[in-house]
């Protein structure tokens, strides 16, 4: 394979900024950083561009061409959080050597309660029939079919349906959380939970998840809740853009008509990212959420950038620059909110190749033209992108 190098191109390798150098790619993996290779047989001039490491949205639902689709907008991996698994499989299997594609982790199969949440996307034909859990002493069997299936990790739904006020539905009793868990940590996945409100989120640590799906929505943040994630040690995933357009906002829609990128969505994802959630409008607010996001990674929370493309209001790709312009409007820094896309989800999720520009990593990379550490919307000024 060809040898290359983009040359005078400012560089932030997933954790500092660095002043204008060239990086070298050598058969797939970052071959050098700030010196030449005799071996060179092109060279991309960066000037005027930033190079970051390829983006990595921890928070997706995974279908048909969306991985093509994200790579186009620069996220050079995708961590799905429930899936068809036999077309996860599939999808992460073609990634391995379709390099225009983002490459996939996967959860698959997430363990909810019979008649819980999301089991009503069966009938609308979102998901094909998938098993539920409805008491402790199947979650062994149950985490050991997901490994079965492929499953990277476990996702556990706790969403008794109150927050949002779709009216009650079934979640996972105590003791069946509990035991999830430990099953889960006994075959070495991450448990990662699925919250729909505080009271979800205080159920979450008290069973040992390892990390939250979201940031919730049911109001301010509750005055020790924060204490008790802070000893709890868990990540959190933001999905501020997926909020938005919970609280009635198609603030990727916006976005993407603003930077005229709109085109570059398939078909499926134009229509779905315009969609929000309007019988929620005027009802929740996002401003809570923002202020949580902020407070929780002040406090030392590993805060991952996830854009939950899959649902209404967001697209795979795109949302996950949403995300980090929302990341920066709550508070974090530029350079905050793209490590929350770079380098900590990889080293949550024990991506040991990918996440940072160093030597001998994957050359997963992204060239934009301008200075998003300045300015996140130079995010989307994508000038090329490459999977190793």
């Amino acid at each position: 394979m060809k040898t290359f190098m983009i040359s005078n191109t400012k560089v932030f390798d997933g954790r500092e900024n660095h002043p204008a150098q060239s990086v070298t790619v050598q058969n797939g993996k970052i071959m050098a950083i700030g010196t030449s290779a005799p071996e060179v047989t092109e060279v991309i001039d960066g000037t005027g561009c930033t190079l970051l490491p390829g983006l990595i949205d921890a928070h997706t639902h995974i279908f048909p061409e969306m991985l093509e689709q994200a790579f186009q907008f620069g996220v050079t991996t995708e961590l799905d959080m429930f899936s068809n698994p036999r077309l996860a499989k599939t999808l992460k299997a073609a990634a391995r050597t379709n390099k225009t594609m983002a490459d996939l982790r996967f959860a698959g199969t997430g363990a909810t309660a019979p008649g819980g949440h999301p089991t009503g996307l069966v009938a609308q034909g979102f998901y094909p029939p998938f098993p539920t859990i409805s008491a402790p002493e199947e979650a062994e069997q149950f985490v050991r079919d997901r490994v079965a299936e492929g499953s990277d990790y476990l996702k556990l739904i706790i969403d008794g349906g109150d927050a949002l006020g779709y009216g009650s539905h079934p979640t996972l009793d105590d003791a069946t959380l509990a035991a999830l868990v430990r099953a889960a940590h006994e075959h070495g996945l991450l448990a990662i939970a699925h919250t729909d409100s505080q009271r979800a989120i205080r159920r979450a640590l008290q069973a040992g998840v390892d990390g939250l799906a979201h940031c919730f929505i049911d109001g301010e943040l509750e005055d020790d809740l924060l204490e008790t994630i802070v000893k709890a040690a868990v990540f959190i995933m933001s999905t501020l853009a997926a909020l938005e357009a919970i609280c009635g906002t198609t603030g990727t829609a916006r976005m993407l008509s603003e930077h005229q990128l709109m085109e570059k969505l398939n078909p499926p994802s134009q229509q779905m990212v315009k969609m929000a959630w309007p019988q929620y409008h005027g009802t929740l607010a996002l401003e809570p959420s923002m202020y949580a996001v902020k407070a929780l990674h002040d406090a030392g929370i590993k805060v991952l950038a996830g854009s939950d493309a899959g649902t209404l209001g967001v697209a795979h790709g795109a949302s996950l620059h949403r995300e980090l312009a929302l990341l920066v409007q709550a508070g974090l820094t530029p350079i905050e909110a793209l490590r929350a896309a770079t380098s900590v989800p990889a080293a949550v999720f024990q991506l040991q190749d990918r996440g940072r520009i160093h030597k001998g990593f994957l050359a997963d990379l992204l060239l934009v033209t301008g200075n998003p550490l300045e300015n996140i919307a130079d995010s989307l000024n994508i000038k090329q992108v490459w999977r190793g």
